[in-house]
């Protein structure tokens, strides 16, 4: 049995040591009195001054023998143990590594079964981080094998503090007993747990919620746990929940998108499209009423209103929903034409279908409002045309709008095209005849007899244009100057019905001086004349007077176009420059801007060669331009 007597300090080898070394162990409790015996020879103590000797011992032991060997300290050799009452114990005196100062008291028991127990300094991982005590390398050693690290050159290593606070409490032991932390409660309140505070979860309201002045509310429903086969029993016993949805109203009226492009087509578009922009509009009054009946109707006008719409306001629902009324309105043509061609002859009343003629017309001004240039609004002309030849529209107030709005598209069509001519000129359609109250007409120059002498003139200069392409000299002849005359005496003879001093009034004059200019500029060399700039200054006064809110701005395009390419003289140019943009500011379809691009193509060939600014038709086609200048 050892006491220590002085309870010095003493340099012990790092944990590992003595825990790889089982059978060797420090007791720090007390024993009793007759299991102790004291022994009077210091150990090694790095704080004092001892003998030479001392130092150059390898161990100590109370037997008074050598623990040299390696076999001494792996404590698998059965001569390694200690007797009862009276076993010894090894104390390497080498310092390996850095140390730690404590007391101890070595105490030897007699009964056997009693193993000695090292008790392990808290924070174990912070032993590295210790100061090393100021004891010489050199003067100890261990028995066994060297470690790295130690030697007579090597110097005490001081180990850098680990960063961060230190810890508050200790790693847990590898092996030892985790405590698991407590997982937070979801039986407060709602408003505590929406506000992240600890619930008192006093019922009805808590008290933390009346203590900060705020609404308590309540707390959620218990929900019992229930497995998955107690589920499964509970969903064959419920009754399915049976979920209805409302059919669409209107059909073609889908979103809220269309809501909007329905209102635009009711308050905007339709204002822009005729002469009339109040509530007796046709296009409120006639096709309107029609498509709330006929679901393709519908997409097409919807489709209409989304590319005037998409103009002004670029945002992506608008053209979403833009393209998907087109392609639905030309799905649903296509399956009405179809289905035209399959009837018999036994169900005439079937044949005529009013909508059907209408989706054509509004996908042909879908072209006008997208502003497209190749040609897309030809199928839907010639599917008009083709309807109104076969069949009459049913409704007279229908048919009445249809066809003044096919005609006026139509020849005005011929203005700018090679291959498009009028459908009256080739027998298929015919104009009507002059009516008296023509300022109930929607538009201007078709039942007032003028667009009568537009479709002459165009017949007249196809027979100027083939005499020349045949190489006949002169290529008017008498017979077009015959022609030509009959026709300007129609048109000074002509007067409007529309009362004097009004909008439609200034219009109806701007057309009758558009139109004599059309004659003179085909059977007049192209070259500046005074008789062409008095004409084509007296057009751009009455586009002067014409107010920029008024209706009559709609169908100012055509005569515009005439008027500029007729502008030899350059304070001219301004002016028509000037009204294309005003026009574009009311109406914002985009056909505008290239009819302007073929007037200014145009003004280029007349300052070059003047002579080939006669056939304008033909410079569109050269610029691979083809559009409706309505």
């Amino acid at each position: 049995m050892l006491s220590m007597q002085h309870s010095p300090s003493f340099a012990l080898p790092p944990s590992s040591d003595l825990e790889s070394n089982p059978s060797h162990g420090y007791l720090s409790h007390p024993q009793p009195a007759d299991c102790r015996s004291s022994i009077a020879e210091p150990l090694a103590f790095p704080d004092f001054s001892m003998d030479d000797s001392l130092s150059h011992r390898d161990s100590v032991s109370t037997d008074n023998t050598s623990n040299d060997s390696p076999e001494s300290w792996d404590g698998d050799d059965p001569s390694d143990s200690s007797p009862p009452g009276g076993g010894g114990v090894k104390v390497p005196t080498t310092m390996i590594g850095p140390s730690t100062v404590f007391q101890f008291n070595v105490l030897a028991s007699p009964e056997p079964d009693v193993v000695p127990k090292v008790e392990e300094l808290d924070d174990n991982d912070e032993l590295p981080g210790l100061k090393p005590l100021g004891v010489e390398t050199p003067g100890l050693s261990v028995s066994g094998p060297p470690q790295s690290g130690t030697g007579p050159a090597a110097a005490p290593v001081t180990v850098p503090r680990k960063r961060g606070r230190p810890r508050k409490h200790p790693l847990p032991v590898p092996g030892g007993h985790v405590k698991i932390t407590k997982g937070r409660s979801k039986t407060g309140c709602i408003t505590c747990r929406r506000r992240k505070k600890k619930c008192d979860e006093t019922k009805p309201a808590c008290q933390n919620c009346q203590k900060n002045a705020v609404v308590c509310e309540g707390y959620p429903p218990k929900e019992i746990w229930k497995s998955g086969k107690q589920k499964m029993e509970d969903a064959r016993t419920q009754t399915p929940v049976v979920y209805r949805s409302l059919p669409i109203l209107i059909d073609g009226i889908e979103t809220e998108m269309d809501r909007k492009l329905l209102d635009h087509f009711v308050y905007g578009f339709s204002r822009v499209l005729t002469l009339i922009n109040d509530d007796s509009n046709p296009f409120k009054e006639i096709l309107l009423p029609m498509a709330t009946q006929h679901r393709g109707l519908m997409h097409s006008l919807m489709c209409l209103s989304g590319s005037h719409l998409s103009g002004l306001n670029p945002e992506p629902g608008v053209k979403e929903r833009k393209y998907y009324h087109f392609h639905r309105a030309i799905r649903d043509l296509k399956a009405n034409i179809t289905a035209r061609t399959n009837m018999t002859e036994q169900e005439p009343e079937l044949l005529s279908e009013d909508p059907i003629i209408a989706s054509t017309i509004a996908l042909s001004l879908n072209t006008i409002c997208e502003g497209e240039t190749n040609g897309e609004y030809r199928p839907h002309m010639d599917a008009a045309r083709y309807l109104l030849v076969t069949q009459e529209p049913r409704n007279e107030n229908f048919r009445q709008f249809i066809v003044e709005f096919f005609q006026y598209h139509d020849v005005s069509n011929s203005i700018t095209s090679l291959d498009r001519r009028p459908a009256h000129l080739d027998g298929e359609l015919r104009l009507p005849d002059f009516v008296p109250h023509a300022q109930a007409g929607m538009f201007l120059g078709v039942f007032d007899g003028l667009f009568r002498y537009i479709s002459q003139v165009t017949g007249l200069r196809d027979r100027i244009r083939q005499r020349f392409s045949e190489g006949y000299e002169p290529a008017v002849d008498y017979q077009i100057l015959s022609d030509a005359v009959m026709i300007d005496t129609s048109i000074r003879t002509w007067e409007t019905s529309h009362p004097p001093n009004t909008p439609n009034y200034y219009l109806a004059q701007l057309y009758r001086q558009s139109t004599w200019v059309y004659l003179y500029r085909t059977i007049r060399p192209s070259r500046p004349s005074d008789k062409i700039a008095q004409v084509v200054d007296d057009g751009l006064e009455f586009l002067d007077l014409l107010p920029q809110d008024a209706g009559a701005f709609s169908i100012v395009l055509m005569p515009l176009f005439l008027l500029g390419c007729s502008a030899f003289v350059p304070r001219q140019r301004e002016k028509i420059r000037k009204g294309f943009d005003a026009l574009k500011a009311y109406s914002n379809l985009r056909n505008i801007e290239p009819a302007f691009t073929v007037v200014q193509r145009v003004w280029e060939v007349m300052d070059t060669k003047t002579e080939d600014s006669w056939d304008w038709e033909r410079i569109i086609k050269e610029m691979n331009m083809d559009f409706l200048i309505t």
